[in-house]
């Protein structure tokens, strides 16, 4: 492309443009529709550090690393205020966060190099490795066995501690709060799953309570719910969820007080308030994302078999397994202490 044939717009028109470019996939299936709002959030979110009125090819290769550094200082949009009783400020980008940002931005200098809007892609000449970043090591996320047992404790007791006196009937949401704390902590679905769960992907075959998850890549899967779980799903569907339908989203799952489907930035609320119930000595921040790991990283710790967590988690690839699985405190001492060669070990004082 000859550098006359570069289009001068700016960030901002260019920003809207690709994520007008991206939603349109999604009515061909070629991107999913989350994946889709994944990338358009990314751009503009670019757009706003990079200086929206800059001209997208007037942006260097030191332009974009320096907006790789403010998106990693950039407090965490999901966390803007901690929980009651932890202090400090909102926590940075984590590392998985940096990662997918620089992915969303590359994307979009890809095409937009196609589409005639830079002479050349900036991300060529960036020169931020990760480490510079911030780090790449992400603070382990999976909760500890205290700290999970906390949390679940928290849930179960808002439900059975029973509806707030303070609050309309019609704005009371202990049971869906605690199912969602509940279906996160023991399933570990995605955050995108368990928003766009309907009330009827939930059947009983058997005697056991099933949810038909529907996951990435159009698959899906059939992950049975504990009984506790699914005493709590039947309650929220039997009393708590009439009490939030105004009619609007006649087969969402989870609905605001206003009636509407939940989306992801209510969903960490919810586990906000949850976790301010639990005691502060087992209290720990997590996102929903967390207790995906929390589900994975018990159940492999469990020696629940791999391919069972894999399918309950809907990973298409055992290998995949490997991000889930953080490492718990004591685990190898416990594990060496009962040796499938040695037999239960008695250590010397």
């Amino acid at each position: 492309m000859r550098p006359s044939d570069v289009q001068r717009l700016t960030v901002a028109e260019t920003v809207d443009r690709y994520a007008e470019m991206v939603r349109a996939k999604t009515s061909t299936g070629a991107l999913a529709p989350g994946t889709a709002e994944v990338y358009a959030r990314d751009v503009h979110t670019f757009a706003g550090l990079a200086g929206p009125e800059r001209v997208l090819d007037d942006l260097s290769g030191e332009d974009v690393d320096e907006v790789l550094l403010r998106f990693a200082r950039k407090p965490d949009g999901r966390r803007v205020r901690p929980p009651r009783g932890e202090g400090g400020a909102a926590p940075l980008q984590s590392a998985a966060s940096q990662a997918r940002f620089r992915r969303s931005v590359s994307a979009f200098f890809q095409y937009a190099t196609i589409a005639g809007w830079v002479q050349l892609n900036p991300m060529l000449a960036v020169t931020l490795k990760p480490k510079q970043r911030g780090g790449l090591r992400a603070e382990r996320r999976a909760l500890t066995a205290e700290q999970a047992e906390g949390l679940l404790g928290a849930a179960r007791g808002l439900v059975e501690a029973g509806p707030d006196e303070g609050r309309r009937v019609d704005q009371r949401t202990e049971l869906r709060d605690g199912l969602i704390v509940l279906l996160l902590a023991a399933v570990g679905p995605r955050v995108s799953e368990l928003t766009r769960a309907n009330a009827e992907d939930f059947f009983v075959n058997g005697g056991t309570r099933y949810w038909r998850v529907f996951g990435k890549g159009g698959r899906t899967r059939d992950v049975p719910l504990p009984r506790p779980v699914a005493e709590v799903l039947d309650a929220y569907l039997a009393e708590g969820r009439p009490r939030l339908d105004r009619g609007r989203e006649p087969k969402a799952l989870l609905l605001s007080w206003r009636g509407r489907r939940l989306a992801r930035g209510d969903v960490q609320a919810v586990i906000d308030r949850v976790q301010a119930r639990v005691e502060p000595g087992r209290r720990r921040s997590v996102t929903p994302h967390g207790l995906r790991h929390t589900t994975a990283t018990h159940l492999l710790a469990a020696a629940t078999d791999m391919d069972a967590v894999r399918r309950v988690l809907g990973h298409s690839d055992l290998s995949t397994l490997g991000r889930y699985r953080d490492e718990l405190p004591g685990e190898l001492e416990a594990a060496m202490r009962v040796h499938p060669l040695l037999g239960p070990v008695q250590h010397r004082p």
